[in-house]
């Protein structure tokens, strides 16, 4: 059996046709309200003209000397040229102008009860098939109530009324359709804002735009503004997990090449080797941690630590030492033992072990780290080699990622980018210069309350 596929549900449909139904009501309301307006205005208008003429018909009564009116009965000849019946309360006929008798107009006070109910013009149909306006004048005589019916012809009146009824609705099937036009231009002009955003959002998708545009209504800057708002959040987060993989690679390379080195050490019986390779691991395990942490949480969730640098320091420096063992670098550490830096142990591990590893690759034999407290409450720390030293034109890019001074060798320029970040996200500083060795010195400084 093949099913029918369900209509799709379309707001700008909704809308339009509400509108459309609530302009057509209001419409064809005006328009009944005009056309009733008028007819009442035109029967009063001939009900005017009637009791004008009142004196006159009163006037023809007293020459049949038949004032009061209710002395006319069938048969009486009243000289009249207007279209008339008398009736007593209960509306039966008790007399009709001679005008009448020749038009054949019968019963037309009972016919007049069956209509004054109702609300005015006050129109009597006759089997003629004529339609005559109808106008009541009712008089108490003697505690007797009679009424005299003035008939009119209401042909005129009836055509001018259809005429401007037609004319009403005409002139109302005109502002419908300027309505509807109207509509449909609002309706495009209306969703036209909603249109670009889904447009913009496909751009999203397919990476041809990484931010929405700030031109639209006020109405719909809010939403657009939390949209980008979240694909900036979603950008960092992003950003952040890559470059936590990236640092955490980076960070683990080292720690293998150590161990491989320890592997391959013949000066180390096999417990000791154990237990440097057990170091390692510790080590890995620390930077595992740290770089899921941070990738978590950002730099910004790892403050408000103090970690000893000597310690770090003179581990990394023997890490170091077995991977560039044929180097035979001489490694000088001037650090207070009771120093402390500001920032947490996994910190201090990437800031030396990225410092120190470029200083042990690039010197020639010589590597000294150094820190100290500075005026200010300000602790510095500086890693120095005997090596190349780094040109003045590169100084600020090498902290970029994936930007390296050397080219030569093996890497992925990510240690430098790593620790300036880390500097940067604690308030301080790096600044690379000349070494009193010959070579690169990087000078860190840092609050010793951050």
């Amino acid at each position: 059996m093949r099913l029918i596929p369900r209509p799709q549900k379309r707001l700008l449909t909704r809308m339009f046709f509400t509108s459309l139904a609530i302009i057509t009501l209001v419409g064809f309301g005006l328009a009944w309200l005009i056309t009733l307006l008028h007819a009442q205005n035109r029967y009063n208008q001939t009900t005017s003209a009637l009791i004008a003429q009142l004196p006159i018909i009163a006037a023809e009564f007293r020459e049949n000397n038949l004032i009061p009116i209710t002395q006319a009965r069938e048969g009486d000849d009243v000289d009249t040229q207007y279209i008339m019946a008398t009736c007593n309360s209960a509306y039966h006929t008790l007399w009709r102008s001679d005008f009448a008798i020749s038009l054949k107009l019968n019963n037309i006070c009972e016919k007049y009860l069956q209509i004054k109910d109702d609300l005015p013009p006050f129109y009597l149909n006759f089997d003629t098939q004529q339609s005559y306006f109808a106008y009541l004048l009712s008089i108490d005589v003697e505690e007797q109530m009679y009424h005299l019916l003035i008939l009119k012809d209401a042909t005129a009146l009836k055509t001018e009324l259809k005429q401007f009824n037609r004319l009403t609705y005409f002139r109302l099937a005109i502002v419908m359709a300027i309505a509807l036009l109207l509509l449909v231009s609002a309706a495009y002009w209306g969703m036209r804002p909603l249109t670009q955003l889904k447009q913009e959002l496909l751009q999203l998708q397919q990476g041809h735009k990484k931010s929405l545009s700030q031109d639209y209504p006020v109405e719909l800057q809010g939403i657009t503004m939390a949209l980008n708002q979240l694909m900036d959040q979603t950008d960092q987060r992003q950003t952040r997990y890559q470059n936590a993989m990236n640092d955490l690679a980076h960070s683990l390379k080292t720690r293998l090449a150590a161990s491989i080195a320890i592997i391959d050490d013949d000066s180390l019986d096999r417990q000791q080797q154990q237990q440097k390779i057990l170091e390692q691991i510790n080590d890995m395990d620390h930077l595992v941690q740290y770089q899921l942490k941070r990738a978590m949480l950002g730099q910004q969730g790892l403050r408000q630590q103090q970690t000893k640098v000597a310690p770090i320091a003179q581990q990394v420096a023997q890490m170091l030492d077995k991977i560039y063992r044929d180097k035979h670098v001489i490694f000088t550490l001037q650090v207070s033992a009771s120093l402390h830096l500001p920032l947490s142990k996994g910190d201090v591990m990437e800031l030396l072990g990225n410092l120190m590893e470029n200083a042990f690759r690039l010197c020639s034999n010589k590597v000294q780290v150094t820190a100290q407290h500075l005026d200010g409450n300000m602790i510095q720390l500086s890693v120095e080699d005997d090596g190349p030293g780094v040109d003045d034109a590169i100084k600020q890019k090498i902290i970029q990622r994936g930007m390296r001074a050397d080219t030569q060798s093996s890497g992925q320029g990510i240690g430098l980018a790593v620790c300036h970040e880390i500097v940067s996200s604690y308030g301080g500083t790096m600044t690379i210069t000349t070494s009193e060795l010959g070579g690169a010195a990087f000078v860190l400084q840092l609050s010793a309350t951050t």
